[in-house]
């Protein structure tokens, strides 16, 4: 029996051979040999026909309203990628051809990978000609995202980002199943930050925010073999004066200390650690691919033993599923126990290509939820507003209590200061 089945709370709807109960209390407030990021002699260019900028800036981003559903479900590898012999003015089916990143991953070619398990995704190589890409959302408090990987092996079922492979002409049920590397993303990035960051913005002159992970985990199974993260992060500790979070689900973050090291020592460096529950059978039914909830724990007492600042991310909380009275308090003290600085914690945010996955995963295991979600999330992409202000209003009590605060983005408001210089003792 799934836990919130087994909680004393009353259920939502009127079930056989039980006196039916009110609605209102359903939710209550309770390595890397195959890496292609090889440094050739000569560099792409990064504007021109088919780039692909405005394609990724705004697709990296929680978008401010719903694209439309594209297409249909993608069941084979050949309804996906197109004859590289055909010309692209025309698809021979006679749709209208492909512009942009949907062009540039329809003649993607296989990466190479070492992985034999016959459930391992499709990987392909993916031209693109920006990694840097800039964020225009006013809801998230970040310039600049990074996402190594388009897609995520993790296959969390309630993903927002599900939504970005319909970018690329693809169902978003394919985001787990078709994994994207972006080529020469170090190549790009060097240019990049000479080229599109700023170091001083404002009156203040703070520097610009890059987040790394907004649309898929950095550090997903795929990393482990591409290493494009890492690749990313070898360039970003070449500078003096960056912003930088890290948002990710896998301990293997753990890997890159030494570079996490380094990048904080010369700019501010914050990492965010996901972890939605400390029940690792629910953790495995919803995030059915991503690290256990102990080892995400584990990999905050490295990151703080090595001098990096980390939090958690309880995001998102799942109404009925992970908001039960004194969840998320003893979630935020084992986070606070294994050295988490800060918490923070969203209600859960269902986009329509999200939807299409997780309504129906929460007919088959939740069926007491099936309707109350459909009620809140059919029209909306978010949950009431009562019902967010009252789990924030939880969660600033569990602050208050615990000594936590949230992410530290106030300071990124102020110039990092100057290494102060040593007197002479003349």
């Amino acid at each position: 029996m799934f836990p919130v089945t087994s909680s004393n709370l009353a259920a939502g709807y009127p079930i056989r051979r039980r006196a039916p109960f009110s609605s209102a209390s359903l939710f209550p407030v309770s390595p890397g040999r195959n890496s292609p990021n090889h440094r050739p002699s000569e560099l792409a260019q990064l504007s021109g026909s088919g780039s692909v900028v405005a394609e990724n800036r705004h697709s990296d981003c929680p978008p401010s309203v719903s694209p439309a559903a594209c297409g249909q479900d993608v069941h084979t590898s050949q309804g996906f990628r197109k004859d590289t012999a055909v010309s692209h003015d025309a698809v021979p089916d006679g749709s209208p051809s492909l512009v942009g990143i949907a062009r540039l991953a329809s003649i993607s070619p296989a990466a190479p990978t070492l992985r034999k398990s016959e459930e391992r995704p499709e990987y392909f190589l993916l031209p693109v000609k920006s990694i840097l890409n800039k964020c225009e959302s006013g809801r998230v408090p970040f310039d600049w995202t990074i996402n190594p990987y388009r897609g995520c092996e993790f296959a969390c079922k309630y993903c927002y980002a599900r939504y970005t492979h319909e970018f690329m002409e693809l169902d978003g049920l394919a985001f787990e199943k078709k994994i994207f590397v972006k080529k020469d993303a170090a190549v790009l990035l060097t240019r990049e930050i000479a080229s599109k960051y700023r170091f001083s913005v404002g009156r203040q002159g703070v520097p610009e925010h890059i987040c790394i992970g907004t649309a898929t985990d950095p550090y997903q199974p795929a990393e482990k073999e591409y290493r494009i993260t890492r690749a990313c992060l070898e360039e970003l500790a070449r500078h003096d004066g960056l912003n930088v979070s890290i948002i990710t689900k896998s301990n293997l973050i753990t890997r890159d200390i030494d570079l996490l090291q380094q990048i904080a020592k010369r700019s501010r460096l914050y990492v965010d650690i996901t972890v939605t529950t400390l029940r690792p059978r629910l953790a495995r039914l919803m995030e059915p691919r991503a690290p256990r909830p102990d080892l995400r724990l584990a990999a905050i007492r490295k990151l703080r033993d090595a001098g990096i600042s980390v939090g958690i991310s309880a995001s998102p909380l799942l109404p009925g599923i992970t908001d039960r009275e004194g969840e998320l308090e003893s979630l935020a003290a084992a986070a606070r126990d294994s050295g988490a600085q800060w918490i923070s914690s969203g209600v859960l945010f269902l986009m329509p290509s999200s939807a299409k996955q997780f309504l129906p995963f929460l007919r088959e295991k939740f069926p007491r939820l099936s309707r109350q979600y459909e009620s809140w999330y059919t029209h909306n992409a978010y949950a009431p507003e009562p019902y967010r202000q009252k789990i924030a209003a939880r969660l600033n009590r569990i602050k208050s209590n615990l000594g936590l605060t949230l992410r530290p983005w106030e300071q990124i408001r102020h110039p990092i200061a100057p290494t102060p210089q040593l007197s002479l003792g003349l």
